[in-house]
C-alpha cells in the first residue's frame, strides 16, 4: 500500500471516527432546530431568512435569543448585548481549544472557531486528556453533520412547525439538557470539578430568578470560573540550587 494510500485512509477514518461522535449531537439538538424555524416564522422572518440565519450564525441560544428580541422595541445595542452575554462561554472555549489546534493553519483556525460548539470543545478536550491530537480532519467530521443537519432541521421547522406537536407535551425538548448534562459529567475526574459544577449552577439559577435570561448563562459561567481562579494551586517555587552549585558558578 502507498503512503498516499495510507494517508488518504487514515483520514477517512479520522472523519468519520468525528462524524460518529456528532450523531447524538445531532439527535438531541433536532427538536430545537426544528423549534427555531418554527418561532422565526413566527416572529415574522420568511422561510429564507430562518433558514439563512442558522446558516450563518449557527448558534442556537443566540438564534433564539435574536427572534425573541428583534421584533420588539429594544436598541439595537441591547439585542447585540443580549447575544453577547448568551455566546460569552465561546470566548472561554476558543481560548481553552486554541492549546488544542495550535498546529493548525490560520485559515483552518477561522473554520474551526466558526463552527466551535458546545459539544465540539468538550470532545476535543477529552481527546487532548487522552494525549491524542485534534487534527482538522476529525474536528470537521464532527462539525459538518452538526451544522448540515442543523440548518436542514431549521428549514423544516419553518416550514412545517405548524404541523409539528408541541415539544414540551411529549418531552423531546429535554434531550438536549440530558445530553449536556453528560458532558459535564465527563469532565467529574478533574479537579476542583464538583465545587465548580455546584457554585456555577447555584449561581446561574440565582440569576436567572433575579436578573433574567439570558445573562444566567454569563453569570454562572463567571461564578464557576472565579473559584477555580480562587481554588487553584498555587505554582510551586523554583528550588534554589545549593551552596557549592553557587560557589562553581
Amino acid at each position: 500500500m502507498t503512503v498516499e494510500a495510507i494517508r488518504t485512509r487514515s483520514g477517512t477514518s479520522e472523519f468519520w471516527d468525528g462524524a460518529k461522535l456528532g450523531m447524538p449531537v445531532v439527535i438531541a439538538s433536532a427538536p430545537f432546530a426544528v423549534l427555531y424555524g418554527a418561532l422565526a416564522v413566527d416572529n415574522g422572518l420568511t422561510v429564507v431568512e430562518a433558514t439563512m440565519m442558522s446558516a450563518t450564525i449557527f448558534g442556537g441560544a443566540s438564534q433564539m435569543v435574536g427572534i425573541e428580541l428583534f421584533g420588539q422595541n429594544i436598541p439595537a445595542w441591547l439585542v447585540v448585548f443580549s447575544i453577547f452575554a448568551v455566546n460569552f462561554r465561546h470566548v472561554l472555549y476558543s481560548a481553552g481549544i486554541g492549546r488544542r489546534i495550535a498546529h493548525w493553519s490560520s485559515f483552518q483556525k477561522a473554520i474551526g472557531f466558526f463552527f466551535l460548539t458546545d459539544p465540539q470543545y468538550a470532545e476535543a478536550e477529552r481527546k487532548g486528556e487522552k494525549g491524542e491530537v485534534a487534527g482538522f480532519t476529525w474536528y470537521m467530521g464532527m462539525a459538518l453533520p452538526l451544522y448540515f443537519f442543523w440548518v436542514v432541521e431549521s428549514a423544516l421547522g419553518a416550514v412545517f412547525g405548524r404541523l409539528l406537536p408541541d415539544a414540551h407535551a411529549f418531552g423531546i425538548d429535554f434531550l438536549l439538557p440530558i445530553y449536556f448534562l453528560g458532558i459535564v459529567m465527563g469532565f467529574r475526574k478533574r479537579p476542583l470539578w464538583l465545587p465548580i459544577v455546584v457554585v456555577s449552577g447555584i449561581a446561574s439559577v440565582l440569576a436567572h430568578k433575579l436578573v433574567g435570561s439570558p445573562w444566567h448563562v454569563s453569570i454562572g459561567a463567571a461564578a464557576g470560573i472565579m473559584l477555580a481562579a480562587i481554588m487553584a494551586p498555587l505554582d510551586k517555587p523554583m528550588p534554589k540550587p545549593d551552596g557549592d552549585m553557587e560557589s562553581s558558578l
